[in-house]
């Protein structure tokens, strides 16, 4: 029999690995973990995981690295924040921004302050 393919091609194409978001791990892990005994194998066939992908996720959440990403800005989990709510808070960033680079400033127009005093007064002293 022959066959169309040429020789040392494979005629299937190349599996791409999954990925899992940080969100879906934490999800999954609390689902086997709630699961009753005789029915974490069903979630784990469910999911197509292995019960290694559920051990590792675990590890990783209770050391915190899961949590930490999780992004905030966009997790379900996060309420919405009204117009106003996002216009306060940019305000109150700038108003922070702001007030730092007054005191920066104020901080080198009394160095100025100081060293125009100093000079003076050395100017001063020579004549």
């Amino acid at each position: 029999m022959t066959s169309t393919n040429p020789v040392g091609s494979d005629p299937a194409p190349r599996p791409k690995r999954r990925s899992f978001s940080p969100e879906y791990k934490l999800r999954i892990v609390a689902e086997y973990d709630a699961a009753p005994k005789n029915e974490k194998g069903a979630v784990l066939r469910r999911e197509r995981l292995y019960h290694s992908h559920v051990k590792e996720w675990r590890v990783a959440r209770d050391a915190g690295a899961l949590e930490k990403l999780v992004d905030k800005r966009t997790s379900p989990a996060r309420p919405k924040k009204s117009a106003a709510e996002a216009e306060n808070e940019k305000l109150r960033r700038q108003v922070e921004r702001l007030e730092k680079e007054l005191a920066r400033n104020k901080a080198a127009l009394e160095v100025m302050g100081k060293a125009s005093a100093f000079l003076e007064m050395i100017s001063g002293g020579a004549d």
